[in-house]
């Protein structure tokens, strides 16, 4: 075993000892498992081919069409629909898949749900839910990126709907997959710091609303516009603009908003860093603590702008204590984000190293800070010869191949939409509370802001005519 001063992502192997915590069940691979599927859903064998549409074909959809399309396990996948409404992306995703049907309106892909089994979903934040609903409604299987839809309603709809369809589905957190968030989460859930009490986490990436374009250039922030751009730019030649546009309020054309990953910091087509970061960050310790609603939450930054999200803030989560599935009790936590020049005050005051993103879990005998590939236990001196636990949570082969695997009813995708769906539901609630300006309750089972009626506006949208949810 490894002593503690400080951990990499790599360590020595182990064989993991018979299950005994509450966490191995949602992990599932290497374990066997048959994956519930609706009668209606073409039986999909473990050798079976998949036959899987694809609805978003450019930057990360193509590398999601080429991770599914590949079958490092022998198994076979054949891409039978292609989607996008920029015919760019869609000739290019053609080549790599040139006996695929070609489609440019979502809505039209399921004109032809007979041809495929599963749907990979990578289009735009704000027509997530609108291209993942017909799908599990049909009882197909679907892998969706982050965050899992636009809004809270939207994700609300789209966990009750997968919890219904019974089908394999997945959201891209992928470094969800990788080894050093298994190590952390053992450690948490191991006791190595006593019962946790707070959580920082902090982004140091600042796109979005900035005080002015030089501020904007000095942290990298990839567009300088601060305000809705009031003339329209000549439309690219192969974009459909309409049908990107979705369920959004109608607007000309600006390169403001395309491409990607530029309409992001816009409210009305993202929520900036915290929804799409935050899949990422937020994930270490919804997982490592089994959190799931808050009760409340405050948000803190620059005056809200109608309409671009900031580059800087902070928000701080109220979690309750509760008896988990086990019997352990999870003690009341707070949480808190901090996105662009936002710091904990363990970083502002040297106490831990100054990382440009982490996550740092306080408790009672200790502190866990943690990255993407690395992790220490502090203060260093205090858990020198520390050793830790043997490895319990299995290697993942991949979140793409997780997901490729339940499809064929092998095991079980790790972030499902009923784990996705609340981590997404989480993270708008800070977006929520930032642009309430106040600190909001959250009724989760009402799915309301008790005595913050301002708050509904940034829970629900009416779609524009012609996109509808039911």
């Amino acid at each position: 075993m490894a002593p503690a001063g400080g951990f990499s992502a790599a360590g020595p192997s182990a064989s993991p000892p018979p299950a005994r915590r509450r966490f191995l069940a949602t992990i599932g691979l290497g374990v066997a498992a048959t994956a519930l599927r609706p009668a209606s859903l073409r039986a999909a064998g473990a050798n079976d081919r998949l036959r899987i549409a694809v609805i978003g074909c450019g930057g990360q959809g193509f590398s999601n069409l080429s991770r599914v399309a590949a079958s490092p396990d022998g198994n076979v996948t054949d891409i039978t629909v292609l989607c996008d409404v920029f015919e760019p992306s869609l000739l290019k995703a053609g080549e790599l898949q040139p006996k695929a049907r070609r489609v440019a309106d979502l809505r039209r892909v399921y004109d032809h749900a007979d041809e495929f089994d599963a749907v990979v979903v990578s289009c735009c934040e704000h027509t997530h839910a609108y291209a993942t609903l017909p799908a599990l409604k049909l009882g197909k299987h679907v892998y969706c990126e982050k965050p899992l839809a636009w809004n809270v309603d939207e994700a609300r709809r789209v966990r009750l709907a997968a919890r219904e369809a019974k089908v394999a589905t997945q959201m891209g957190i992928q470094i969800h997959a990788g080894d050093n968030y298994r190590r952390v989460v053992e450690l948490v859930r191991g006791n190595a710091i006593g019962p946790v009490t707070e959580v920082h986490v902090w982004v140091g990436r600042a796109w979005g609303r900035h005080a002015s374009s030089e501020e904007a250039t000095r942290h990298g922030d990839i567009v300088a516009a601060m305000e809705r751009p009031t003339t329209a730019d000549p439309v690219p030649a192969g974009l459909d603009w309409d049908l990107w546009l979705g369920p959004a309020p109608e607007r000309p054309f600006s390169t403001a908003y395309f491409p990607g990953p530029r309409w992001y910091r816009w409210w009305d087509f993202g929520n900036g860093t915290m929804s799409d970061l935050g899949s990422h960050w937020n994930d270490l310790p919804f997982w490592a603590l089994d959190l799931d609603a808050p009760t409340a939450v405050e948000a803190f930054g620059p005056p809200p702008h109608p309409e671009i999200a900031p580059a800087s803030m902070r928000a701080v989560y109220d979690y309750p204590a509760r008896t988990l599935a086990d019997g352990s009790v999870r003690p009341a936590l707070k949480l808190t984000w901090y996105q662009g020049t936002e710091r904990p005050p363990q970083v502002s005051d040297g106490s831990i190293p100054a990382w440009g993103s982490g996550c740092l879990f306080v408790g009672k005998n200790g502190m866990l800070l943690a990255n993407y590939g690395n992790h220490m236990l502090l203060p260093e001196k205090q858990f020198e010869g520390f050793v830790r636990p043997d490895r319990s949570i299995p290697s993942s082969p991949g979140q793409h191949q997780e997901w490729l695997a339940a499809c064929r009813g092998v095991g079980q995708a790790s972030c499902g939409f009923e784990y996705s769906g609340l981590l997404t539901e989480a993270n708008h609630l800070g977006n929520v509370a930032y642009r309430v300006g106040r600190k909001i309750p959250w009724d989760s089972s009402a799915m309301a802001c008790p005595g913050a009626p301002e708050a509904s506006a940034f829970l629900v949208r009416k779609p524009r005519a012609g996109w509808s949810l039911t």
